[in-house]
């Protein structure tokens, strides 16, 4: 959870702005409420020792609401549930103690609302953030026109796309190739060149121009076909993975270098041998492991002298 979840819920009980209500719950910060006080020490007007803002509006609720579910107190916790606006519905209602639990915090603190506040407040934004990471993510010169676009975050620069991962649609053997426009704009027809991770500037090898096919926003498991995308997001490209195996540039300017390749903080260790068991199912032991190699950014796959399937990955 966090605090602005809560400061949604007391401010307007306190009669004070969202923001300050925040800063009252986190810190030295005391509520005296005999005398309806905020106090900087622990000491009541009266004498009474006060319990800090976080324990007492915060975890004590969280605390009590714990409690009386799991000791099945059910008029108690009712009551509670009321006073929160939550409302369990259908089969919610017949849960008891962990079951209920679980249902009750995915309604009164959902961790998917936490993790976007999370990522709002904290993340830099790409105009700002693509303003001092230039020189980590593209490995040509920092005064080009690509390095330019990528730094202001131009969408109306040469194209600049890296493709990070390759995510398998549900036509076998085809994947969309998901990454990041971090300058120009990316459209449905358009005539690109797709540079693979060994492609250097002024040679052919590792080097394709062809035209992408569909651009898709993704959102989960559901995907939105769309005529272009601007820097700055993500995207989702059809038509582009039989010439990447797992990552890549994608731009329209003959002169552009290379995204530096991902660095993992792990590496692939853990090997592994399969086979088949039936020996007429090699070609498809091969296809998948081909698939598995290509959806996975860590996995690697290899065939040893002795004719041994390997997965090399970074756990089991």
């Amino acid at each position: 959870f966090t605090l602005s979840k809560f400061a949604d819920m007391y401010a307007s009980k306190f009669g004070v702005a969202k923001d300050r209500m925040v800063q009252k719950l986190w810190g030295d910060n005391f509520y005296d409420p005999k005398s309806k006080k905020w106090k900087k020490t622990s000491q009541g007007d009266d004498g009474s020792s006060l319990r800090r803002a976080f324990v007492q509006f915060i975890l004590d609720p969280i605390y009590k609401l714990f409690d009386s579910i799991m000791k099945d107190e059910t008029e108690k916790y009712n009551k509670m549930l009321k006073s929160l606006g939550i409302v369990l519905k259908g089969e919610e209602r017949d849960l008891r103690n962990k079951n209920l639990l679980k249902a009750v915090m995915r309604k009164f603190l959902p961790a998917s609302d936490a993790l976007l506040e999370m990522l709002v407040v904290h993340l830099p934004s790409p105009v700002k953030a693509q303003r001092y990471r230039v020189e980590n993510l593209y490995e040509g010169p920092m005064d080009d026109e690509c390095a330019e676009a990528i730094r202001s975050c131009n969408p109306d620069g040469p194209l600049m796309l890296y493709v990070s991962k390759m995510v398998p649609t549900t036509d076998k053997g085809r994947f969309y190739a998901f990454g990041r426009v971090f300058a120009g704009t990316v459209k449905t027809g358009q005539k690109v060149r797709i540079m693979g991770p060994n492609y250097q500037v002024g040679k052919k090898n590792d080097l394709f121009v062809k035209n992408i096919q569909r651009t898709v926003l993704m959102m989960g498991r559901y995907v939105e076909p769309v005529e272009d995308i601007p820097a700055g997001n993500t995207v989702g490209l059809v038509g582009v993975d039989q010439f990447l195996l797992k990552s890549g540039t994608i731009t329209t300017s003959e002169d552009a270098h290379n995204f530096r390749v991902m660095k993992f903080s792990v590496s692939p260790v853990v090997r592994v041998a399969v086979e088949c068991k039936h020996p007429s199912d090699l070609p498809k032991l091969v296809e998948g492991l081909k698939r598995l190699s290509k959806s996975d950014p860590m996995v690697q796959t290899t065939i040893e002298e002795s004719g041994e399937h390997i997965i090399a990955g970074a756990g089991e």
